[in-house]
């Protein structure tokens, strides 16, 4: 479903510069600090306090211009606006980036209104003071403004400040989920914002028929809205990946439901939950069908409590939760 990302929640993935340092245990076993090593000689340069954050080419920052041009071929293939994941190498929102390149990312935005941009970051707190204005992303349709959470404490620390700046879609990505979290008080409306406006209902001669409020209240205006639009939940991948228990994604599964949120499970990791039964002879069934990594080699096991998990690497273990995939999207921009 991807034009030139394999990230399966996007089209494009753009990163104006690279470079970033580690903030939490989702940064733990980062896939971009091993890359930027990888092409670094073993040393990851622009990793960390004080390194070096590399721009990227003017070519580079070329390609959302085109994508933006290539809106109405795109849309008459697939019946929906193109997405772009800005900064899957960095963070948006990273003290260490000079300004000035930030607000060049931010003119470019602008320049491309026909693409919906995904901002996802690990620095919430950084991103009221570092926007163009407070309320630059509820001026701009087209940013979906996102953070990534992978325990509870995050949960309770950052979404709250997610929550409070204007942006048309705001949006979770739960990987590497680390644990449970429950997030339902972070999908409705929390008083006083009114349900029945937010969903464009009840409203005569611009006063709700819910609550009475005037639509010129800024509790009644859309682009304040105090609450989820979208979760994205993973496993982690590579060596050194830690598994992901299924009764957590369950969860979020289930309290997104509930409230209808969109929800889009991305991947199970390098660990795939399977069911073992011990036989009588001693011997362990494993309940899977994936195919063997290595012919002739057991794969490698562990567990958390009861449930057990085989390392099948990413690509075999799939996507799929209780037999189905998720694979929701917020409605965006009509």
């Amino acid at each position: 479903m991807s034009e030139n990302s394999k990230i399966e929640w996007t089209d494009h993935t753009f990163n104006p510069w690279e470079g970033c340092q580690k903030v939490g245990p989702g940064c733990d076993h980062c896939y971009a600090e091993a890359r930027n090593a990888r092409f670094a000689g073993g040393t990851a340069i622009n990793w960390g306090p004080g390194a070096p954050r590399r721009r990227t080419s003017a070519a580079n920052w070329r390609k959302p211009l085109q994508w933006n041009k290539a809106h109405a071929e795109f849309f008459a293939a697939h019946g929906r606006r193109q997405r772009v994941f800005c900064a899957s190498l960095a963070d948006v929102f990273d003290n260490e980036v000079d300004r000035l390149w930030r607000r060049d990312l931010f003119d470019l935005i602008e320049l491309t209104p026909n693409l919906d941009w995904l901002l996802l970051t690990k620095r919430i707190g950084n991103a009221q003071r570092m926007l163009k204005s407070h309320d630059w992303c509820a001026g701009q349709k087209n940013v979906w403004l996102g953070i990534t959470v992978v325990d509870q404490e995050e949960a309770d620390r950052d979404i709250p400040k997610l929550l409070s700046i204007p942006a048309h879609v705001k949006f979770l990505s739960m990987e590497p989920l680390l644990g449970p979290v429950d997030i339902g008080e972070y999908l409705t409306p929390s008083f006083p914002h009114c349900v029945a406006f937010v969903q464009g209902k009840q409203m005569e001669d611009g006063y709700c028929g819910r609550c009475g409020g005037h639509r010129s209240d800024p509790i009644h205006r859309p682009d304040t809205h105090d609450y989820i639009d979208w979760v994205i939940v993973g496993g982690e991948s590579g060596g050194r990946a830690r598994p992901l228990h299924p009764d957590w994604p369950r969860a979020l599964r289930d309290q997104c439901a509930a409230v209808e949120t969109p929800f889009l499970f991305k991947q199970w990791g390098e660990w795939l939950p399977v069911a073992v039964e011990e036989l009588p002879d001693g011997a362990i069934h494993v309940d899977y069908d994936g195919p063997e990594r290595s012919l002739g080699r057991r794969l490698a096991q562990t567990s958390i409590g009861n449930q057990q998990f085989l390392a099948t690497g990413k690509k075999a273990a799939g996507r799929h939760l209780d037999g189905r995939t998720h694979i929701a999207f917020p409605r965006g921009i009509s």
